[in-house]
């Protein structure tokens, strides 16, 4: 996948552009079915699949006295998830209050037509673009009978009848609830981060723990409890289980623990994937916790995971 973090770079660069477009963040079930279609499209156009996303996330810019808004993912970790798709082009566009007031007119024949020259746009249900969302999927469709693309929408995909969407995912992910973020995500939620051991006695006993590194203030983080999760490096894979004390920024307090206590190389990245929540507490009860609670995880765990 290649990236481009300006228009500039990408114009002429890519043939036979088939576009969408979207902050795509979580890259969830209803995404991938967009970038699927994106790519089946590209396929048979002898074209390239092109994703336009932005950076920082528009509501950071557009409402910036609002802190309430979390993302599933961090920039590094969507672009994992994207490059995973097959999609061909990212282009990450600088998003500021200036380039909010661009209309969708303009959205459309200076950027899809003037500089990508697309040849297939392919949107989600319900989608708006340009100035306070003016453009939709009728006004796109128009466009391209004008400008000569094509447009494409993809319908509504749901998990159990109810539609996916990165605020159902967050909610989810705000109350624990794993299984079903899970279930809309098409995979684990997970952190991406680096690990620092540190011990830890509880009880008389000393636990051996890696302390979580959240660099991003903005990443959504599930409430303090246990979670049966797995540690992923390039080389192999470990379960275990993250205890989450704090959740709250700059203050995050999260411990991962290694049940089979394999050594690895903690300086680099890894990933943890957050499989489900075995307890639940506040952060004040989280100061309390037990070794009787950390051996029941153990054992849940392994009951879980394979």
């Amino acid at each position: 996948m290649r990236i481009f973090y300006n228009l500039d770079d990408a114009q002429g660069k890519i043939k036979n552009a088939v576009v969408t477009v979207g902050s795509f963040d979580g890259v969830h079930a209803g995404h991938k079915a967009i970038l699927k279609r994106l790519n089946q499209i590209a396929a048979e156009q002898e074209g390239e699949s092109t994703l336009i996303t932005f950076n920082p996330h528009p509501r950071k810019v557009l409402y910036p006295h609002q802190t309430d808004l979390k993302l599933i993912n961090s920039q590094e970790e969507k672009m994992e998830l994207l490059s995973e798709t097959g999609l061909q082009n990212l282009i990450v566009i600088p998003f500021t209050l200036e380039f909010s007031k661009t209309t969708s007119s303009a959205f459309v024949k200076n950027i899809l037509v003037d500089k990508l020259d697309c040849k297939v746009v392919v949107v989600g249900p319900n989608h708006h673009f340009g100035h306070n969302r003016q453009g939709d999927y009728s006004y796109l469709y128009k466009l391209g009978k004008e400008l000569a693309f094509a447009v494409e929408e993809i319908s509504i995909l749901d998990v159990e009848n109810e539609i996916i969407s990165s605020t159902k995912i967050r909610k989810a992910l705000m109350e624990g609830n794993m299984q079903r973020a899970n279930a809309y995500l098409d995979n684990q939620y997970f952190i991406k981060s680096r690990l620092e051991p540190v011990s830890k006695t509880i009880d008389g006993k000393i636990w051996n723990f890696y302390a979580v590194t959240i660099t991003e203030t903005e990443k959504l983080l599930p409430p303090p409890g246990l979670y049966a999760a797995q540690l992923r490096t390039k080389l192999f894979a470990q379960k275990g289980f993250v205890f989450i004390a704090n959740n709250q920024p700059p203050c995050f307090e999260i411990l991962l623990y290694c049940i089979e206590n394999q050594q690895f190389d903690s300086s680099g990245l890894v990933k943890i994937l957050l499989h489900k929540r075995l307890e639940t507490f506040t952060m004040s009860e989280a100061t309390l916790i037990t070794s009787q609670q950390l051996n029941d995880a153990i054992e849940t765990v392994n009951e879980l995971l394979y």
